[in-house]
């Protein structure tokens, strides 16, 4: 049975194709800015250190609904923003904006489950540091939200290194959970437009 309670920390990994999917929009590629582990668990999102901060999301940009009829759900994503993966796995991105859905087998979350998991990944991403999980409810459903900050490697030329943070939301339905990572760049306010992504996130 797979698990989405064990991480592992890999930069820029592949993302498998297990299965079709319907999207709105947007072009698909085979790399992504998280990390899956080979059990199917999900890792904390990285940011690059050739990446420039991006800007803020518009208060006019356009919003499409994906609808993941393999892993059934759907949620709202920008127009644009480049898709990679599929199936259970599908990450959204523009630069060191990043949106990562995980969905599998899995029981429903808890502050101190999500807690458990994020001091997991702590133990291969010396970097990363998290706000106390709290329950929270999305619309009807419930869910665990947790904030966690991870920074790049050093750029080889400039040395610089880039801050996510990251809104991670957990929600379960029927035997299967969703991990719903949400990151943009330290100092980069997409709060607004990264809360009405994760209230759009339903079940199908």
């Amino acid at each position: 049975m797979h698990s989405i309670h064990r991480f592992s920390i890999a930069a820029l990994v592949a993302l498998a194709v297990t299965a079709p999917v319907v999207a709105g929009c947007g072009s698909k590629s085979s790399s992504s800015n998280s990390s899956t582990s080979t059990n199917g668990s999900t890792g904390a999102l990285s940011a690059e250190a050739q990446s420039t901060a991006t800007g803020d999301i518009p208060d006019n940009q356009v919003f499409l609904t994906f609808k993941n009829s393999a892993a059934h759900y759907s949620i709202k994503y920008p127009e644009g923003w480049t898709q990679h993966g599929s199936g259970r796995d599908v990450t959204f991105q523009d630069k060191n904006n990043v949106v990562h859905i995980v969905v599998d087998k899995g029981t429903a979350p808890t502050p101190a489950s999500v807690r458990a998991e994020l001091q997991a990944l702590q133990e291969t991403n010396l970097g990363l540091r998290f706000q106390q999980p709290h329950a929270v409810r999305i619309g009807s459903a419930p869910a665990v939200k947790a904030v966690y900050t991870t920074r790049s490697k050093p750029n080889p030329v400039t040395g610089k290194r880039v801050t996510l943070v990251v809104d991670r939301y957990e929600f379960a339905k029927g035997g299967r959970r969703a991990i719903v990572d949400l990151g943009t760049p330290k100092g980069v306010d997409n709060v607004d437009a990264y809360r009405m992504m994760s209230e759009s996130f339903r079940w199908q």
